[in-house]
């Protein structure tokens, strides 16, 4: 039974029966279009189809299903020739984009439409591509959800406000159709939110029973309708307690604001200044172009060149307390909070032990010169191996990271071809901009979901 909170909650999430005529309308007509040129099999799938979709959400997605004989080079050329002759037909402005293979993205009436080809398969085990799927998933969830709805509604609003809805590589969170599983799985939101507070790394939840192999992750639900899959792969391990924490914040204090947040602080920049004073560390930034694909190729690679930099950065003696990327439409930020911005000239460098009688005189051999490479003092010996003090590159952060030292990293592919035309170096308060204020201020102020929440909480009862 659900509480007066949650079925006032459902009352503004509910889609409205103006709203659902209208999809309803946009996606009968797509189909008749589709239909009327008669080269694939057109479906409705997603939330929409499943009716688990929250009111404001303006996605529809036409799937195009086109025999398993076609090879997949036609299937993408015939596919995206024909997902652009619907949009045309339709008056839509629409642009392509790719995922695992291309597809068109149209506006049609106040809606975002995804006109997306792939293959009429037989089961999801005989699937050609992955968006193979979707129409087994959108099958499955129609046949089953139907007196559910309502919870997927509050899982789905919940998961929103508290910053773990989506599987994209940026969030790593909870995807819809992951919501609309854990809801069949546990029977309903209250019960779901009972089972996560006690969920550990591994947990196993397996709807259809019939697991056929072994997964790493540290959520694993398996997908029904493919039991070699994850659903629930994208949900990182800090997503997943980010989602036990709200669980268990919910069940000791239901509110509103698990729900409905407060709209999100962002710094100006003059107070962006004052945080940085008070916390004695110091910003610095990588900007540059975003490179021009989807964010399920660039963020990995954000990610890894993110990693990469703080190594060089540690390795050249600049601690880094936090560093976090950002991916906006035309740029990108790599982001770094530092114990230091300045370093002594000298350097120790480790050499290897005497025991390697080889390696040892080569090192020495190096070395041993007064003058080599501006040597201060060694080769001298601690713990069975030569060590030296050798001069520094570079002292200063921003000299380091505005050199080409920075391209010899391990930068993603598409991360390093857009530096390589250019980037700019920020230090401090410059850091700041209008596009990346939002991005710098929770960065700054780092807090789980449901300790902003109790903050939010605490600062009303005042």
């Amino acid at each position: 039974m659900r509480s007066p909170l949650e079925e006032s909650v459902l009352s503004r999430i509910r889609p409205s029966p103006e709203e659902k005529e209208h999809i309803r309308g946009v996606a009968d007509r797509l189909i008749s279009v589709a239909a009327g040129i008669d080269r694939a099999g057109p479906l409705i799938v997603g939330s929409v189809a499943r009716g688990t979709f929250i009111r404001g959400d303006r996605d529809l997605d036409l799937f195009l299903l086109f025999e398993p004989d076609l090879p997949r080079e036609e299937l993408e050329r015939e596919g995206l020739a024909l997902a652009r002759n619907i949009a045309e037909r339709m008056h839509a402005p629409y642009h392509e984009k790719y995922a695992e293979h291309p597809y068109i993205n149209a506006k049609i009436d106040g809606l975002d439409v995804d006109l997306v080809p792939c293959y009429r398969v037989e089961s999801a085990a005989a699937i050609r591509s992955a968006v193979d799927r979707t129409p087994f998933h959108t099958r499955y969830i129609e046949e089953r959800i139907g007196p559910l709805t309502d919870d997927v509604l509050l899982l789905k609003q919940f998961t929103k406000a508290g910053g773990v809805y989506g599987s994209d590589q940026m969030t790593e969170g909870f995807s819809g159709y992951l919501c609309e599983l854990l809801i069949l799985s546990c029977g309903g939101f209250s019960a779901l939110l009972a089972a996560a507070a006690d969920w550990k790394p591994g947990t196993l939840i397996d709807p259809g029973g019939h697991r056929t192999k072994d997964f790493s992750e540290p959520l694993v639900v398996v997908d029904p309708v493919d039991p070699g899959r994850n659903v629930s792969a994208s949900v990182s391990l800090d997503r997943m307690y980010e989602f036990v924490e709200l669980a268990r914040g919910y069940q000791e204090n239901p509110s509103e604001l698990f729900f409905f947040p407060p709209p999100e602080e962002v710094l100006s920049h003059a107070e962006l200044e004052a945080a940085i004073r008070a916390k004695g560390t110091s910003l610095m930034a990588l900007t540059f172009a975003t490179p021009p694909f989807i964010a399920e190729v660039v963020v990995p690679q954000l990610r890894r060149s993110l990693d990469s930099v703080c190594a060089l950065l540690e390795r050249n003696g600049f601690l880094v307390n936090a560093a976090d990327c950002e991916m906006l439409e035309d740029r990108c930020m790599l982001l770094f909070e530092l114990v230091n911005t300045e370093t002594p000239k000298v350097r120790r460098h480790i050499g290897p032990p005497l025991w390697n009688r080889s390696n040892a005189n080569r090192f020495a051999e190096k070395y041993r010169c007064c003058g080599a490479e501006g040597l201060f003092a060694g080769p001298f010996i601690e713990n069975g191996r030569y060590i030296v003090e050798i001069p520094r590159k570079f002292t200063r952060v921003d000299d380091l990271l505005g050199s080409a030292d920075i391209l010899e990293v391990g930068l993603g592919k598409h991360v390093r071809q857009s530096m390589s035309g250019h980037w700019e170096v920020h230090a401090g308060v410059a850091c700041w901009s209008p596009a990346f204020a939002p991005f710098i201020s929770r960065f700054l102020e780092r807090k789980s979901p449901l300790m902003r929440i109790l903050c939010r909480t605490g600062e009303a009862g005042e």
